[in-house]
């Protein structure tokens, strides 16, 4: 009898906007989420590309997650990259962006090499090379433009076979999240999940149980799906123009003008570009930087003027987005906290609590709670007809938004997924039955 050839491993990857996770089956027996770094399932989604130390011919050392983040706060010399899958379908995906001291890099190769670096750590883990994977998607990588949609998911697996991956499959994130849930099913349930992470909100209603478990085909058990590109990225946009940002300018006057006329509102677009990760680094170009000093005359307080220039002299853009990505986990459940600006003038603070924040993102609140309501019109179905409210995603954290969700559905028990892993783990039990014994 011929012996029986042992299962190639698979994986699955979700690559998130601020933290990813891959599971991983070794031997083809059972899905296994990898301890990524220091013990921890999820890493955060940064590259920081370190050009200190490397000579100018060399290139520059690239560190993942956990170890980015502090080689960018400790103020090692290099470029922070993070939300790279924001990336994805827009004009930067073919564009290169300079990563310090002249060396220069394709956006879609960060994403690339970010990949690379988990299925390193997924292949260490199963012993073997990887071939086959499962990565998640949102549901709409873009907003109303199919075109550039199916453009982002094409960009993602161009990425995915750069190193390495030669048979990619594609599943929705918040489709993950629901299988993820339905391991623990004792009965048949409609449930709504509400996967909101970095980048995206996505809902999906979907038709779970025990006995829908044992097919691999699961599309008529999905009843509707829909997303909106707003998510913890661009709360913290809003948590740094409403409470950070003004110091420096934003929303500032310029000074009174002759007869009487009221002063103009300073230009805003610096500041707009300083609390998206991905534009940061614009503001630092020389051009840029002379334009900003040649616009004091604009401010009527000299001393906001003087504090942008520090932020963008000093390059701490991506510093006070971070302090402003705290600050909003720091009032997620309703406390309040104090925002120290010392880097911008001694003793400077400003302070951010829940009722603040509230204020600040209710346009993005609103229209995440408009797509919940938008999924389940689609399908037809009734907010009292749902019986479970599964929430996954980093930004689930943030409890006025659940609230909001739950009273779009009024009578659904609300379950709370692990935020940072429910989705890796239920793209694995998809990866599970879609390749398990397809080499046996």
């Amino acid at each position: 009898m011929t012996p029986r050839k042992p299962a190639t491993p698979f994986c699955a990857i979700d690559f998130g906007t601020s933290n990813s996770a891959i599971a991983v089956s070794p031997g083809g027996a059972h899905m296994e989420l990898v301890d990524v770094e220091m013990g921890q399932r999820t890493m955060p989604t940064a590259v920081f590309y370190q050009v200190e130390g490397r000579a100018a011919h060399q290139e520059p050392l690239r560190l993942y997650g956990r170890e980015a983040l502090a080689a960018y706060v400790e103020g090692h010399e290099g470029r922070l990259m993070r939300s790279m899958k924001s990336v994805l379908g827009s004009t930067l995906a073919g564009q290169q962006t300079e990563v310090g001291s002249g060396h220069m890099v394709a956006y879609l190769d960060v994403v690339a090499g970010y990949l690379g670096h988990l299925k390193k750590l997924a292949e260490a883990s199963a012993g073997a090379p990887l071939q086959r994977a499962v990565l998640g998607r949102p549901v709409f990588f873009v907003d109303d433009e199919p075109e550039r949609d199916a453009q982002a998911q094409q960009a993602l697996e161009e990425a995915a076979r750069r190193v390495g991956f030669s048979e990619i499959s594609f599943q929705y994130e918040p489709i993950a999240a629901a299988l993820d849930y339905e391991n623990t099913a004792t009965k048949e349930e409609l449930v709504l999940v509400a996967d909101i992470g970095g980048g995206t909100s996505d809902f999906s209603l979907v038709r779970v149980g025990p006995e829908r478990r044992k097919r691999l085909d699961r599309k008529a058990d999905i009843l509707a799906n829909h997303g909106v590109h707003v998510a913890g990225t661009d709360f913290d946009r809003q948590v740094e123009l409403a409470a950070i940002l003004p110091a420096c300018g934003y929303k500032g006057l310029g000074p009174q003008r002759p007869g009487g006329a009221p002063p103009r509102e300073v230009p805003s677009k610096v500041y707009f570009d300083l609390a998206t990760w991905h534009l940061i680094n614009t503001v630092y170009s020389a051009p840029r930087v002379h334009e900003l000093r040649q616009m004091k005359s604009f401010y009527g307080d000299p001393w906001q003027h003087q504090r942008l220039m520090t932020v963008v002299e000093d390059h701490l853009g991506h510093a006070l987005l971070g302090q402003a990505e705290a600050a909003k986990i720091a009032v997620a459940s309703g406390g309040a906290t104090r925002i120290d600006l010392g880097r911008l003038e001694s003793g400077l603070a400003s302070s951010l609590d829940e009722a603040q924040a509230v204020q600040a993102l209710d346009t993005e609140l609103q229209r995440i709670v408009d797509a919940a309501g938008e999924t389940l019109r689609a399908a037809g179905v009734r907010p009292q007809q749902v019986d479970v409210l599964y929430f996954t995603g980093g930004s689930t954290g943030f409890e006025p938004l659940v609230e909001r969700i739950a009273a779009a559905a009024p009578g659904a028990k609300a379950i709370h997924g692990d935020r940072h892993a429910s989705v890796a783990a239920g793209l694995g039990v998809h990866a599970q039955r879609l390749y398990a014994g397809g080499q046996g």
